[in-house]
């Protein structure tokens, strides 16, 4: 007995369908990380520690060490053909055959089928439980099946008590649930699964876990709220419809939890609703979403807009307009369990928004852009928020939208019966009262005023002589503010002093001891930047260029002459002080790069930019959304097209040349070979014309006479007739002496 207890747990194996899914992905990591029988033993506070690395929690899932020896070992199936293999798996199966994924289930412990991301799945799960159902007398060890489904197989039930609606439905109310219409096949799996559980449940024993809708670890359904409001590319998120359904929800690694107390418990109980104890409705998520995360704001939008989205589908749809109330007695009273979100998201959202961040890659990028007037820090800046989609930080614009804010609280509100639009705040938690708004106005009125600005028209202010407190004040309001939070910023050309950047970064409530132990000031790490690109360039430099912008340009800008100049000697006094914005950054051990625009000067800047993003690195935002990557596909397309056809081109234009070389060549050769041809027969023609005045003279008189005779004797040999003849006139000899002559 001793021995076996002191043995290590058995591993066993776990199928999971879908490894490469959002659900899929979660649990199955989470269980990889769980000793077979850890939820056996009770949850205390004495046991916290011991928990926490061998029960599968959530410190354990983030990293945590992963026990050696009897853990859940992970197997199954992905999505997508060519998605990888996830870490956390033993081993994943592209099946080809029901045969051959039959084979890899019997060699599982446990098999989890999940139906509550895609439908297609169904009809796989109800197969794979009936073909186990099947092989169940070969069975040598007991097998669990386990079905997770989803809690809008309930969505059409009546109520416990059509008096009282907020009675909450529990487990032991699942023979009385109404499946939503777009739901039955769901009902159905669940109820041939539960059936065939009950033939011989120590061979073959059946589960159903109706889950609520899943969020934390990166988000399922509700990442279309949490990216929207990440983005803040619209003033208030979207809730559909009035808002006020319930909607049971679950983190999905209490799902996980709940799935593996079902297979060190196996419970009696078969139908388990996997719920936390949450009831919010879907306003209060959004809400809560929008307030922690976004602009802080919703808009109510009719329930028929919620199909133009293309992010949703309708099952996913459906379950955000389910309205339910639901209590999971069962687990709560039976299982041992970790909880990471038993309340529900809004009580733990800090928490959500930690693991949304971490499991998405999303990290604010803080940028400061320093350097004198004209060097071009807005167009950089411009381009860096472009490339890393950031806010560009710019102080005229940031003092305009304070004073503009300030103005609308102070104007007098008309109370609208339709206006859509609610603050994530409640009115109690409003930033600045009315009083305290005008009191704010009042003051920046009369800070103009003594430097010598008027207010030139309704709502329009001059900027350039407002106190730095309000500047400083402004500012760190902005820097935080959701979307810099969240994103992140490029901050252009402000602070220009060191008391400025001190005052705009520094935490007001220094803790002495630490400053003086790290000899590092403490600033609020919240919004100061960690990068800082420090521009520099000669006058003579920044005088020309200045000279040279467009006339579009320059107008309205501080870059005339005599505004230019001005701001150029004030930049140079400023920074060749002992205390300069660039030395506070040097305290904070945040070193500025700095970088010579004389050296890499580019009228639009664009090899600066690519040194300043090679030092920063990749983005750490969103990537591009589906429609981006298509229009950059179509856009790089039609960039290939054309270039092949300008290669094309290139080439056809150089065959030709070539040819056309090739034809000149060739005539111009022809040309002179003919050109040799007539100069030899000219040449020929010179040398023969002695010869043959020399045989018309001497040889062919005599030649001709032997020829008469010839003929009219008529000798049988008429050659040798006619050499006998030649010889004795001579003529040979004439002949070869002539020729010698010739010669």
């Amino acid at each position: 007995m001793a021995a076996a207890a002191a043995a290590p747990a058995r591993s066993q194996r776990v199928f999971l369908n879908h490894l490469d899914s959002y659900c899929g992905r979660s649990v199955g990591e989470y269980l990889s990380k769980c000793v077979v029988g850890a939820s056996l033993e009770d949850v205390g506070e004495d046991d916290e520690e011991e928990e926490n690395a061998s029960d599968g929690d959530v410190s354990n899932l983030k990293g945590g060490p992963r026990p050696k020896e009897g853990v859940y070992q992970i197997v199954g199936t992905l999505s997508k053909a060519e998605s990888n293999k996830p870490s956390f798996a033993e081993e994943t199966y592209a099946v080809s055959s029901r045969e051959e994924l039959l084979s890899h289930l019997l060699e599982c412990e446990v098999i989890l089928y999940n139906i509550t991301e895609d439908v297609n799945q169904i009809e796989e799960a109800t197969w794979a439980a009936s073909a186990l159902h099947t092989e169940m007398q070969r069975f040598e060890t007991l097998k669990i099946f386990i079905l997770i489904s989803t809690t809008m197989s309930w969505a059409k039930s009546k109520p416990l008590d059509p008096e009282d609606s907020e009675i909450a439905f529990t487990d032991e109310d699942y023979r009385r649930r109404k499946s939503h219409p777009n739901f039955i096949d769901h009902i159905n799996a669940e109820k041939l699964v539960l059936k065939l559980g009950k033939t011989n449940k120590h061979k073959f024993s059946t589960y159903v876990v109706a889950s609520g809708l899943q969020y934390g670890a990166g988000e399922g359904i509700l990442h279309y709220f949490f990216k929207m409001a990440w983005l803040s590319e619209t003033p208030a998120i979207p809730v559909f419809g009035d808002g006020n359904n319930f909607i049971p929800t679950i983190h999905v690694l209490d799902l996980a939890a709940v799935l593996q107390n079902i297979a060190d418990h196996r419970p009696k109980t078969h139908y388990i609703v996997a719920v936390d104890e949450s009831m919010h409705t879907l306003k209060e998520l959004i809400k809560c979403i929008s307030k922690n995360v976004g602009p802080g704001k919703i808009e109510m939008i009719p329930r028929e807009n919620a199909f133009l989205s293309k992010e949703l589908t309708q099952s996913q749809l459906d379950m955000l307009f389910v309205n339910l109330r639901m209590e999971a007695m069962f687990l709560k009273d039976n299982f041992n369990i970790k909880w990471v979100a038993q309340t529900g998201l809004v009580e733990n959202i800090e928490e959500i928004i930690k693991e949304y961040k971490e499991r998405r890659g999303l990290l604010p990028l803080k940028i400061y852009i320093h350097g004198p007037p004209g060097v071009g820090k807005s167009t950089i800046a411009e381009n860096l928020c472009k490339h890393y989609k950031l806010h560009h930080i710019k102080i005229k614009d940031v003092i305009s939208e304070a004073i503009a804010n300030l103005e609308k609280i102070v104007a007098p509100k008309e109370i609208d019966a339709d206006d859509l639009v609610e603050e994530g705040d409640d009115d109690e938690e409003e930033g600045e009262n009315i009083e305290a708004a005008q009191e704010l106005l009042d003051g920046i009125k009369e800070s103009m005023e003594q430097n010598g600005s008027r207010k030139h028209q309704v709502l329009k202010w001059d900027l350039g002589h407002l106190d730095d407190q309000y500047v400083i004040k402004f500012t760190k309001d902005k820097l935080k503010t959701m979307p810099c939070r969240n994103q992140g910023y490029v901050l252009d050309g402000f602070p220009e002093t060191y008391d400025q950047a001190k005052d705009l970064f520094n935490l007001e409530d220094e803790d002495e001891e630490e400053e003086i132990k790290g000899k590092i000031p403490k600033y609020d790490k919240l919004i100061t930047p960690e990068f800082v690109i420090s521009l520099t360039a000669t006058d003579e430099f920044l005088k020309n260029r200045i000279i040279n912008l467009p006339e579009s340009v320059v107008a309205g800008t501080h870059y005339i002459q005599d505004q230019f100049l001005r701001s150029l000697n004030l930049f140079r006094e400023l920074n060749t002080e002992d205390e300069t914005v660039l030395n506070y950054f040097d305290e904070l051990e945040i070193y500025p790069q700095i970088i010579d625009a004389v050296k890499l000067e580019d009228p639009e800047n664009r090899i600066i930019v690519k040194e300043i993003i090679k030092e920063i690195g990749e983005p750490r935002n969103y990537g591009l959304t589906d429609e981006e990557k298509e229009k950059l596909e179509r856009k790089a397309a039609e960039e290939r097209l054309a270039k092949e056809a300008e290669e094309a081109a290139e080439r056809e234009r150089k065959e030709a040349e070539e040819r056309a070389e090739r034809r000149e060549k060739w005539e111009e050769w022809n040309k002179r070979l003919a050109e040799v041809k007539r100069q030899e027969e000219e040449l020929l023609q010179a040398q023969s014309i002695p010869l043959r005045n020399y045989l018309m003279k001497h040889v062919m008189p005599t030649l001709m006479q032997g020829l008469n005779e010839c003929c009219k004797i008529r000798p049988d040999d008429p050659v040798d007739f006619l050499l006998h003849n030649l010889a004795k006139q001579d003529i040979l000899a004439l002949i070869h002496s002539g020729s010698k002559q010739l010669d």
